[in-house]
């Protein structure tokens, strides 16, 4: 294709980018125009490959496959979460259509008589791609998730005795560990485990206060008062030396397992004991060990909590930052819960789901910020309005759930199934939201391309 050729392209489909730039909120208003942002991104960057061929590919049918996944795309928007109708897809459907068939007629190669029928036999359904990617990718081995879950209660049973003899009268619970591995929720490889910490608090010496409640306003945010001074002066609870202005903190929680058991441990004998590498995390908010042997690689959090009825907090100051007395509300238990008690009523594929959509985002550099609770909390909202999970409707369920998670970053909120005022992508950067956005747009016509990991 001729240079000439080439900018003729790209000004065609140029002049309908900028007028729907220009036009998007008249015609579509302010959400409508938040889906054209992640669309037109997805135009720009493909008339970009389609400019920048590939070694030894050639040119004329790169932009050929460019425009024909971009007509693909264009063409599928009832499957997003908000929509996009009229003129605003009129337009690039014609025009990538006209430059396709431009192409088409300088780019024609014969089929071979048999190429058709070899591509039947090589095509699988979506179902199928997806069982086999579950069974290949998000299942792990008995034998190595076992192995983990006694290396990180061995090391778990050796914190917990440590702890006691440095601190017999610190007020804990029993240890335990928690999260993905003891839950059957982790993907690709059982490399990850959560010790968790209970911290033994008198309800009647402390308070829970909601995050909307606190200075920073913010619903997943809490704070744990002091109570009743008056009547039960400083001193009366164990945890009292813990507290900057009358609420327990975090981070002086925080700061005193990593003194008591990061710097004091004696790792190089644990290891020796428990034949691995047993060693602290450095230059990290948390309180995280790394696990080493020859065959494995395992990184155990250690999580402070504090629960009082059925509110769970955590210190985790990698999340709250730098504001000392700030404890983040933990929806995990509840969340893997409900998903269990939703398949065990229809025997559904939910957790299937969840795990091969986890399976894809860390598989994935542009969607690896999206995490099991992100996902969660997406096949949650979706069982809401979706009755039929059984494992014949999982493809559908699939697509769905990247349709669901379009209409999220669009708007750029994805509440928490348990609590509507906590919005999970609050965090998110924009740029962050641009990148998973485009290549989950671009999944829509072909979710198959998630699956090449």
């Amino acid at each position: 294709m001729s240079h000439q050729g080439k900018r003729r392209g790209e000004d065609g489909i140029g002049a309908v980018i900028d007028f729907l730039l220009a036009n998007a909120r008249l015609v579509l208003g302010v959400g409508g125009a938040a889906v054209l942002g992640i669309a037109t991104l997805a135009v720009k960057r493909l008339i970009e490959r389609a400019g920048k061929p590939l070694d030894g590919e050639k040119s004329d049918q790169k932009l050929m496959d460019s425009w024909e996944e971009l007509s693909l795309v264009s063409a599928s928007p009832k499957l997003l979460k908000k929509g996009i109708e009229g003129v605003v897809m009129k337009q690039i459907v014609a025009a990538t259509k006209a430059h396709k068939a431009e192409l088409n007629k300088s780019s024609e190669v014969p089929e071979k008589p048999n190429s058709k029928v070899k591509r039947q036999q090589l095509c699988v359904t979506l179902q199928e791609r997806l069982q086999h990617y579950y069974q290949s990718h998000a299942v792990l081995s008995v034998e190595d998730v076992n192995k983990a879950q006694q290396q990180a209660l061995d090391i778990c049973t050796e914190i917990q005795g440590f702890l006691h003899t440095k601190h017999p009268d610190m007020p804990l619970g029993e240890m335990h560990l928690g999260g993905s591995l003891v839950d059957d929720f982790q993907v690709v490889a059982a490399d990850h485990a959560c010790l968790l910490v209970p911290l033994q608090i008198e309800d009647s010496l402390w308070q829970l206060i909601p995050g909307e409640d606190t200075i920073l306003g913010n619903p997943q945010f809490w704070m744990v008062r002091r109570l009743n001074l008056e009547y039960f002066p400083r001193g009366r609870s164990f945890w009292d030396k813990y507290s900057v202005g009358g609420y327990l903190s975090s981070r002086l929680i925080v700061e005193v397992l990593n003194k008591t058991v990061m710097e004091t441990m004696n790792w190089p004998s644990l290891s020796s004991t428990l034949d691995c590498v047993v060693r602290p995390v450095l230059g990290s908010q948390e309180l995280k060990l790394e696990v080493l042997n020859q065959k494995s690689h395992l990184f155990i959090s250690i999580l402070p909590t504090v629960q009082l009825n059925d509110t769970v907090l955590t210190a985790q100051l990698e999340v709250t930052g730098n504001f000392d007395n700030l404890w983040y509300q933990s929806f995990y238990t509840a969340e893997t819960t409900k998903l269990a008690e939703l398949d065990g009523v229809d025997g559904g594929v939910r957790k299937k789901c969840v795990k091969i959509l986890k399976t894809v985002c860390r598989s994935s550099p542009s969607l690896r910020r999206l995490s099991g609770q992100h996902l969660t909390n997406v096949v949650l909202h979706l069982s809401d309005k979706e009755s039929d999970w059984t494992e014949a409707a999982l493809a559908d369920r699939f697509q769905q759930a990247i349709a669901e998670i379009i209409g999220y970053l669009e708007v750029g909120c994805l509440p928490s199934y348990f609590k509507q005022t906590v919005n999970l992508l609050s965090e998110f950067k924009e740029e962050e939201i641009d990148e998973m956005g485009f290549l989950l747009y671009c999944a829509v016509s072909e979710p198959e391309m998630l699956l090449q990991a």
